[in-house]
C-alpha cells in the first residue's frame, strides 16, 4: 500500500508523512525530492508552478508509486497533489490511499511561518489554495481536519487505514 498524504504547503504533509511512515516501519518519501531544480528555482523565487512544470514532477512521482507497489514495499508519500487530475494520475490502482491534511488559510500561514530550511516562498500560499481542489466523495479520499498535534493526526490516519483494510 502506498498512502498519500495531501494539501497545500505548510499544512503538514511531511511531518505527518515520516511520523506514520516511523509507526507503520514503511518507508517515506517526500514529493519534494523528486522535482527538477528548475522548478525549484522558480518557487523559490516565488513563482507558482504551471501544470506543464509539473508534469515531469507527477509522473516520477507515478513511477515511484508503481515501483513501491511492484515491489510489495508499503510507502508514505508527502505530496500537495493539489488537483484532482493530480491524485488521479497518482492512484496507480486501489493499493493507493489518500490522506488531505484540511486547514484554513490562516492556520496554514501560522504554521509556515514556524518553518525553517524550506524552498518555497511563503508568498505562494495564495496560488496553492487558489489551484487546490478539494476532494469530492467520489474520490475516496480520508479528510482529516488541522487542530490535533502530529500524533493524534497520525492515530486518526491509521484508524481509518486499519477500518479500509479490515
Amino acid at each position: 500500500m502506498v498512502v498519500v498524504i495531501f494539501g497545500v504547503s505548510g499544512a503538514g504533509k511531511t511531518t505527518i508523512g515520516e511520523l506514520l511512515a516511523q509507526e507503520l516501519h514503511w518507508k517515506f518519501y517526500d514529493a519534494d525530492d523528486f522535482h527538477p531544480q528548475v522548478n525549484i528555482d522558480k518557487m523559490e523565487r516565488g513563482e507558482p508552478l504551471t501544470d506543464e512544470d509539473r508534469q515531469p514532477w507527477l509522473q516520477s512521482l507515478r513511477e515511484a508509486i508503481t515501483r513501491s507497489l511492484a515491489a510489495n514495499e508499503n510507502a508514505v508519500l508527502a505530496c500537495s497533489a493539489l488537483k484532482r487530475k493530480y491524485r488521479e494520475l497518482l492512484r496507480v490502482n486501489a493499493d493507493v490511499k489518500f490522506v488531505f491534511l484540511h486547514g484554513s488559510r490562516a492556520r496554514i500561514a501560522d504554521q509556515l511561518k514556524q518553518r525553517r530550511g524550506h524552498f518555497i516562498d511563503p508568498a505562494l500560499l495564495d496560488s496553492q489554495f487558489a489551484d487546490l481542489e478539494e476532494p469530492g466523495p467520489s474520490e475516496n479520499v480520508l479528510t482529516v481536519g488541522l487542530g490535533d498535534g502530529p500524533r493524534e493526526l497520525v492515530e486518526k490516519i491509521k484508524t481509518s487505514l486499519r477500518e479500509q483494510s479490515g
